[in-house]
C-alpha cells in the first residue's frame, strides 16, 4: 500500500480507536509521536461529549483536532471552529417524541454538560462511559442555559429497532444518526462528522487522496466517503463495511494500530 500522500488520519473513538475497556493503547500514543514528525495531522472524530473525548487523549489534546456531539462541535488548535445549535423548539418537539417510546433514556447534550432526567443506575453506570461533564435534572425541557448540540437516546436492546422506526416525524428538520448499539442521536440537519471533516480538509488544504479515516457505525460513514484510504473495523456494522475501501482487524485487536504501523513504516 503506497501511503506516501497521506497528510491527516482521522478515527472514530467507540469500537475503533479505544479498545473494548474503552481505553486508549500506549502503542497508538508513541505512534502519534511519529506521526507528528512526519507532519500527519490527527484528528478524532466521535459522538462523545468534547469533555469525554479530551479525558481519553489529555496527553496529546494540544496537537489534535477533535470533531465531538457527531460533528456539533470541532475544535483545531484548541479554537472552536463548528457549534451547530439545536433550537429549543427542536429540543422540545423531539424530547415529546421520544417519551412516548417505551424504555428509552434521553440525554441532552450541551457545550458545558450532558442533562439526563432519569436516576436509573444501570444506565447512569453505562452513560459515564462517554460522558465525564454531566447534570441530574427534574425535567430536561427545563433546561435553557447552555448551548445545545444534540439529544443522545439509548435502548438496552437496540437503538436501530426500538427507536428509530419512531421518529420519522423529526427527520425533516434534524440530523438522526444511529451512532451505535444502543446510541442514537437527534442533531443539527447539518451535523455530521463529514461535514466537520470537510470543513477541516479545506482549512487545511488537504484533499481525499491525502486523507485516511477509521470509523465502525453508521454515524461514520460521511466521513468514510471523504478519504481514499477509509477503512472499516472487522467489528463494523454492515453499511460501514460496504462503503469503506478497505479494513482491518476488531478494535480488540488494535486494528487501528495495526495500519498506523504500515502508515509509519512506508512514510519518512
Amino acid at each position: 500500500m503506497n501511503f506516501s500522500k497521506v497528510k491527516l488520519v482521522v478515527t472514530d473513538m467507540d469500537g475503533t480507536l479505544l479498545n473494548p475497556k474503552s481505553e486508549v493503547s500506549p502503542r497508538f500514543f508513541n505512534q502519534f509521536k511519529e506521526l507528528k514528525k512526519r507532519n500527519i495531522h490527527f484528528v478524532a472524530a466521535s459522538g462523545r461529549q468534547y469533555q469525554s473525548i479530551l479525558d481519553k487523549l489529555d496527553v496529546i489534546k494540544d496537537d489534535i483536532s477533535i470533531i465531538a456531539e457527531n460533528g456539533g462541535m470541532m475544535k483545531h488548535n484548541n479554537e472552536e471552529h463548528i457549534l451547530l445549535k439545536l433550537s429549543l423548539e427542536n429540543i422540545k418537539n423531539s424530547i415529546d417524541v421520544l417519551r412516548k417510546i417505551d424504555s428509552v433514556f434521553i440525554v441532552l447534550c450541551g457545550r458545558k454538560s450532558a442533562y439526563i432526567e432519569t436516576t436509573d443506575q444501570e444506565f447512569i453506570s453505562r452513560f459515564r462511559r462517554y460522558y465525564s461533564e454531566y447534570q441530574i435534572v427534574d425535567d430536561l425541557n427545563k433546561v435553557i442555559d447552555d448551548d445545545f448540540l444534540k439529544i443522545a437516546v439509548y435502548h438496552f436492546e437496540s437503538s436501530e429497532k426500538n427507536v428509530l422506526p419512531h421518529l420519522n416525524a423529526l427527520k425533516n428538520n434534524m440530523q438522526i444518526i444511529v451512532s451505535g448499539q444502543n446510541w442514537l442521536d437527534i442533531s443539527h440537519a447539518d451535523a455530521n462528522k463529514g461535514y466537520a471533516l470537510s470543513r477541516l480538509q479545506k482549512s487545511l488544504g488537504v484533499t481525499k487522496d491525502e486523507t485516511m479515516v477509521f470509523g465502525d457505525y453508521n454515524n461514520d460513514l460521511e466521513m468514510l466517503e471523504l478519504a481514499y484510504f477509509s477503512y472499516a473495523m472487522e467489528n463494523a456494522h454492515s453499511e460501514v463495511k460496504k462503503i469503506a475501501r478497505f479494513q482491518t482487524k476488531s478494535n480488540s485487536e488494535e486494528g487501528v494500530e495495526t495500519i498506523l504501523e504500515e502508515l509509519i513504516n512506508n512514510t519518512n
